[in-house]
């Protein structure tokens, strides 16, 4: 499109939180898990069963990453080959040990984006001057969600079976109110201060497509609207959690513009956004079990002034 509108356009009457937790907040809506949060959580536990969602790092298939980021390489530093040489090191009683190390983009897994990773109108969550991003994020890291972690009931919305598909196929856009009619679908209430979990399986495309994946890319997910908007507010999300890499439509459809959920929903509410989860097998049991709800932590690493950090979220049924 050639009229694409800016962010400050679309998005002047968009609902805030910014000062609702202070002048300091850096981890914003993950603020309405409270304690209280945590024990309603945890009694969502009936089975002991536990879900990791991260997807591999190193996957023989491939990884998913955004266009432009390169997947993680992994490099062997010592294995038995090193004692192959005279100059290998010695250790008193004869120990060898492997090594290794890893090169990657801290958002190119299965990871947790910190609450400054975008703006528009030079001012990051809370108002934050963008500035403070030059050399790391001064302010809105991910490090503070980290040294908070996330505990809290999660939900999952199923949406591929939804739409009775196996994979969401790309640009197909949905809205709260799809999600209001899956949760019905699945006999399950979306309650105030609920994590949101949103399967689409799309990236099955990915390993079934290789890079023909990213020809015209613009993944499947949640559009933009004022409406949307503002049942996120309303309904205090704390946490968006999907299976893409990008947690929304990747283009706007209706004005061209990219990623406007990024900014309205985590630059201005505060919502903590959870990217390219593995959410199958957290499926088939919700499926089996008939329950969707469950008690969902995560903790990003602990990166001082890092823009996202990987994640092995968990769910436990």
């Amino acid at each position: 499109m050639t009229d694409v509108p800016n962010l400050t356009e679309l998005l002047a009457n968009a609902p805030t939180n910014w000062g609702k937790w202070g002048p300091d907040d850096e981890v914003g809506s993950l603020n309405y898990l409270t304690p209280a949060s945590v024990l309603q959580a945890i009694s969502h536990v009936t089975s002991g069963e536990v879900h990791t969602l991260q997807r591999l790092i190193g996957d023989p298939k491939g990884d998913p990453v955004w266009p432009g980021r390169s997947p993680a390489e992994r490099e062997m530093v010592m294995d038995e080959s090193i004692w192959d040489r005279e100059d290998a090191p010695q250790f008193p009683g004869g120990l060898h040990y492997a090594d290794d190390k890893i090169e990657a983009f801290l958002q190119g897994s299965t990871q947790y984006d910190a609450l400054g990773h975008v703006w528009y109108d030079g001012k990051l969550w809370n108002g934050y001057d963008a500035r403070t991003t030059v050399g790391g994020m001064d302010k809105a890291s991910v490090e503070p969600i980290a040294q908070r972690g996330v505990v809290g009931t999660g939900v999952l919305l199923d949406m591929a079976r939804h739409f009775g598909v196996e994979a969401m196929e790309a640009k197909h856009t949905f809205d709260h109110t799809d999600l209001l009619a899956c949760a019905e679908r699945q006999g399950v209430t979306i309650d105030k201060r609920d994590i949101l979990l949103i399967r689409t399986n799309h990236l099955q495309l990915f390993f079934e497509q290789g890079e023909s994946f990213y020809e015209d890319f613009c993944e499947p997910g949640l559009e933009y609207s004022p409406e949307l908007v503002q049942w996120f507010a309303d309904m205090e999300i704390p946490n968006l959690v999907t299976d893409t890499i990008a947690n929304e439509v990747t283009m706007d459809p209706s004005t061209g513009a990219a990623l406007v959920l990024h900014n309205a929903l985590m630059r201005n509410l505060g919502i903590a956004f959870t990217e390219i989860c593995d959410l199958e097998s957290l499926a088939e049991a919700c499926e089996r079990e008939g329950r969707y709800k469950f008690c969902y932590i995560a903790a990003p690493l602990k990166i001082h002034r890092a823009t996202g950090s990987p994640v092995n979220p968990i769910a436990l049924l």
